[in-house]
């Protein structure tokens, strides 16, 4: 099995061999070594972490073992308990923390598990501060309270409320408009906190709420990474309900994947650039996505008069151009809507509330409002690493072959052709090659991965 230690946190299967698997004694060291670097952060009398995780099977043990950990270090902890990553960000700075905790691996499957560490702004840590949460932990220099100075364990249920009105306030989001479009809309919470926040707001906006696997027990009914073979059972639903559209989120709610009326996908990637379309309809501005992103960002901001710029893949990386470029609404190709005016982190919830105003505004169906956006089409392959396969050694070859073509090598390697593109990187999550492809059509982009991934073989025999 897999353990996977890296600066944006700690990700692993339960259960094996301590320093194998994400194991009782893994998840204790990672987070008194984050403990340890909080209480570095500045001398102080009382400090505080927020913890919270999504509905996995192992979320209730790993939670009690990271927050028995930090009182232990005399950190007094805000517990959470069945939440999002969006909403533990949104909470951080709301306490007026210092930094936060989220159990979740994502869209990976259910025997997988981690630690996603938070600042103080409720941010992703970035690169200097996660290599000295691992320099701590290798160290082993963590350090524990005495009896007289353990922390305390609080309680606090109401920020999924405190989350969704914070969207709501939010001056683009258009209530009243979508209250009287009278929506119809299915939920696939794939069995995680989901389930139960994106119902919440959509309530809240006078939406007709069909739900399907939003029961937060963690036993997830499909895949959970909101891709479209993973779909069918909503795909079927929407159409059977009649519904307006679809709504899928991983189990920690910070992807986002909309089913158009007709059951079929939106498309991943066109969750941003909708959201992105409303909001710079209204608030011009520049915008970021990670290189693996589709073209069509770029193509929507540039429509109207913004500057659109590609980061390095992982949010920390998009977040950061994202300052830089003072940019209005950003994100991941992989359904990840980071909307500043509400906080620097990927949100479900605040996309739900952008497309939902967007349609309301445009009154048109779902399939309507896909027509009206450039087309692209993505091809998403991995190859699985093994010991003998040599990642620096391939990407290096990929570039030599390649040299002649744009190249970009901040991550991995993308390689901008024409009319398409491929970019490879090793995963940050997951012990694969990334390969992912965009073209104008599905059989140019599938084929275009498939030669890639064939060279990329070759390579490895020599």
């Amino acid at each position: 099995m897999t353990l996977i230690k890296s600066i944006s946190g700690i990700r692993g299967t339960i259960g094996g061999h301590v320093g194998d698997n994400l194991t009782p004694i893994d998840a204790v060291k990672f987070a008194a070594a984050y403990g340890t670097w909080i209480k570095q952060q500045r001398q102080k009398e009382n400090y505080k972490v927020v913890v919270g995780r999504d509905a996995r099977i192992s979320g209730k043990m790993i939670q009690n073992l990271v927050m028995n950990t930090l009182i232990g270090q005399g950190i007094n902890v805000v517990n959470l308990g069945l939440s999002t990553t969006p909403t533990v960000e949104v909470a951080v700075p709301m306490e007026h923390a210092d930094g936060g905790i989220i159990l979740t691996a994502s869209h990976n499957p259910k025997q997988w598990n981690a630690l996603k560490l938070l600042n103080d702004k409720g941010e992703f840590l970035d690169g200097d501060d996660g290599a000295k949460i691992l320099d701590i932990v290798e160290g082993d220099t963590m350090v524990f309270a005495d009896v007289d100075n353990l922390g305390k364990i609080t309680k606090n249920d109401a920020y999924f409320d405190l989350h969704i009105i914070e969207v709501l306030d939010l001056p683009l989001v258009n209530v009243k408009s979508i209250e009287e479009s009278k929506f119809k809309v299915v939920v696939d919470g794939v069995n995680s906190s989901g389930g139960i926040a994106i119902p919440l707001l959509l309530e809240r906006l006078g939406v007709h709420v069909v739900k399907l696997y939003c029961e937060p027990n963690g036993h997830f009914p499909h895949n959970p990474e909101p891709l479209k073979e993973h779909l069918t059972d909503i795909s079927n639903k929407v159409v059977k309900e009649r519904a307006d559209f679809g709504i899928v989120v991983d189990p920690d709610v910070d992807r986002l994947a909309f089913i158009d009326e007709n059951g079929d996908m939106f498309g991943e990637e066109y969750t941003l650039v909708a959201c992105a379309d409303y909001v710079l309809s209204r608030t011009p501005g520049n915008t970021v996505s990670n290189m693996s992103s589709t073209r069509a960002l770029r193509d929507v901001t540039e429509k109207y008069g913004g500057k659109y710029e590609a980061s390095a893949v992982g949010e920390v990386n998009v977040v950061k151009l994202m300052k830089k470029n003072n940019v209005v609404i950003g994100g991941e190709g992989n359904g990840g809507i980071i909307y500043p005016e509400l906080h620097y982190g990927r949100d479900a919830l605040v996309g739900v509330a952008l497309f939902l105003s967007l349609l309301a505004d445009k009154k048109m169906t779902v399939s309507q409002l896909r027509k009206t956006y450039p087309s692209y089409f993505m091809s998403k392959k991995k190859i699985e690493l093994t010991p003998d396969l040599d990642v620096d050694k391939v990407l290096n070859a990929v570039e030599e072959h390649y040299r002649n073509e744009k190249l970009t090598t901040i991550d991995g390697v993308k390689i901008d052709f024409a009319e398409s593109w491929v970019h490879l990187r090793k995963s940050n999550t997951e012990p694969i090659i990334r390969v992912y492809t965009e073209a104008k059509t599905q059989g140019e982009a599938d084929t275009l991965a498939n030669r890639i991934i064939a060279e990329i073989t070759e390579i490895a025999k020599l």
